[in-house]
C-alpha cells in the first residue's frame, strides 16, 4: 500500500523517496541536527493531518457538501509520566451545521491513518 526508501550518509539529515517524490528528515538544531527538514514526529504528524484534510474532502464531495478550505492543526506531546497525547483541531472556510460537523467529527475517528495510530500496527525489522 505505501513504500518509503531512506538514504542517510552520515549526520542526521535524511533524505527520503516515495514514488517519484522527494523529501527530507532532520533534527532540529536545538537536538543536533541541522533543521535541514521537518523532525520524524513532525513528519508522523503532517501524514495524520494530509489524511485527515484527504479523507475529510472526499466524504465531503460525495455528500455534495462544500467545506471550503481545510485546516488541519496537530500537537504530539508526551507528560512528566511519559504518556503520549496528539491533539488535532480541524477548521473549515465554510460554515457548516451541527450535524455536518458532527458526521465530520465521526469521519476523522475513521481516517487510515488515525485508526493506525490508535490501534497500532506490528513492526517487524530485518537486516540485510
Amino acid at each position: 500500500m505505501a513504500t518509503i526508501h531512506l538514504h542517510n550518509e552520515s549526520g542526521y539529515a535524511q533524505r527520503i523517496r516515495a514514488r517519484s517524490h522527494q523529501l527530507q528528515a532532520d533534527e532540529p538544531l536545538n537536538n543536533g541536527g541541522g533543521d535541514t527538514g521537518p523532525a520524524p514526529y513532525e513528519l508522523l504528524l503532517a501524514a495524520l493531518a494530509a489524511c485527515t484534510s484527504l479523507t475529510l474532502r472526499m466524504y465531503a464531495e460525495r455528500k455534495g457538501w462544500q467545506l471550503g478550505s481545510i485546516h488541519v492543526d496537530a500537537r504530539f506531546s508526551r507528560d512528566e509520566a511519559g504518556l503520549e497525547n496528539i491533539e488535532r483541531t480541524v477548521t473549515f472556510g465554510h460554515a457548516l451545521t451541527p450535524e455536518q460537523l458532527q458526521r465530520l467529527a465521526d469521519i476523522c475517528e475513521k481516517t487510515p491513518v488515525t485508526k493506525t495510530l490508535r490501534e497500532g500496527t506490528p513492526i517487524r525489522t530485518a537486516f540485510s
